[in-house]
């Protein structure tokens, strides 16, 4: 079957490159991309071959022959280069006309495309080819308040410097968006939504849900449990796989907590788990109870995988997000990355 078309014209050579650049490493779309930085060029094209998508800016839009263009393109979005002012009478009319702002940064614009994209009906999203060489790391521990999320970022952040990886977060109440001093539109519980609802779509809603810190990518946890607390151990895997299917990832970091469905489910499937530990007593009792709980389970699997974690009272970790990668903690799994994960 041949292969339907995205194509991108804007007369403007190196934004029209970033704007694909960006396009080809955020999107995994099952068309063939073609770029065009002359209007002629693109005419030219569609005498012979039809359109699936079109993304061209206002000023190469009017240099093209609207109405043959608009016959051989399925979807039209036009880049406007105004000041968003213009009169609703001026556009170009019809359900596959779309209109996005060109002056903004590549995410939002790709955000707008693909949550357009994802409604049109009949959109062909292609098959998702499971990703063989990803990783599940696991870090769980029973203790609370033992720096878990902070080792989890730093890891994470740490691991994206080379490898494509994705963080995940499973907190009850992880107060991601108000240390971040930001809200998300969509979260871990849409994602789990179009998993099990519209997975066809889940590959271009994707785009606008993972959301970056230091190069790491993240889902944003959950505001509420309610949205996934009937999500299984079997269903989380299943999300993680197809999510790196997707995405291509080379390690997904699991931020574990008590309160998920199917916690030793993920830990069963980790290549690597990591558990920190203190030296109080009741760290210390609480670990023996999770140790006995394994082997009553005769999880013992989960044992042999799992690095236990001991830290020293660090004079400072990092507040700010953006950077773990920083400071006495980042020492620290800097060492656990070269000698357990890279083997060096």
């Amino acid at each position: 079957m041949t292969q339907k078309i995205f194509a991108i014209c804007d007369t403007e050579e190196p934004y029209a490159l970033r704007l694909m650049e960006y396009m080809l490493e955020k999107i995994r779309l099952p068309y063939a991309l073609h770029l065009f930085t002359q209007a002629d060029r693109l005419e030219e094209f569609v005498s012979r071959k039809k359109i699936e998508v079109l993304l061209i800016a206002e000023s190469a839009w009017k240099l093209l022959k609207e109405e043959y263009i608009r016959q051989q393109a399925a979807q039209i979005f036009i880049l406007r280069e105004g000041d968003g002012q213009r009169e609703e009478q001026d556009k170009p009319q019809g359900d596959n006309m779309h209109f996005i702002d060109k002056f903004q940064s590549p995410d939002k614009i790709v955000e707008a495309l693909t949550e357009t994209i994802a409604e049109v009906p009949g959109w062909i999203y292609g098959s998702v080819t499971e990703n063989a060489a990803m990783k599940l790391i696991g870090i769980y521990s029973p203790v609370k308040r033992c720096l878990q999320t902070t080792f989890a970022l730093t890891l994470g952040q740490i691991l994206a410097r080379e490898k494509k990886t994705l963080y995940i977060n499973f907190e009850n109440y992880s107060g991601f968006g108000q240390m971040l001093k930001r809200d998300f539109p969509m979260d871990m519980a849409d994602l789990m939504y179009y998993y099990r609802c519209a997975k066809e779509k889940l590959s271009l809603r994707l785009t606008s849900i993972i959301q970056n810190i230091n190069g790491l990518d993240y889902i944003p946890p959950v505001q509420s449990q309610a949205g996934v607390r009937e999500a299984t151990g079997s269903q989380w895997l299943e999300l993680c796989h197809y999510i790196s299917g997707i995405g291509q990832y080379e390690y997904i970091i699991l931020d574990l907590d008590d309160g998920m469905d199917g916690l030793f489910d993920l830990l069963r499937c980790c290549f690597r788990i990591y558990t920190i530990t203190r030296d109080d007593s009741f760290a210390v009792a609480k670990l023996n109870q999770y140790e006995q709980i394994l082997k009553f389970n005769e999880l013992d699997e989960i044992m042999d995988k799992t690095v236990r974690c001991s830290f020293p009272a660090f004079r400072e970790v990092p507040v700010d997000l953006e950077l773990m990668t920083h400071g006495e903690m980042a020492g620290y799994v800097k060492a656990i990355v070269k000698e357990d994960l890279y083997g060096k």
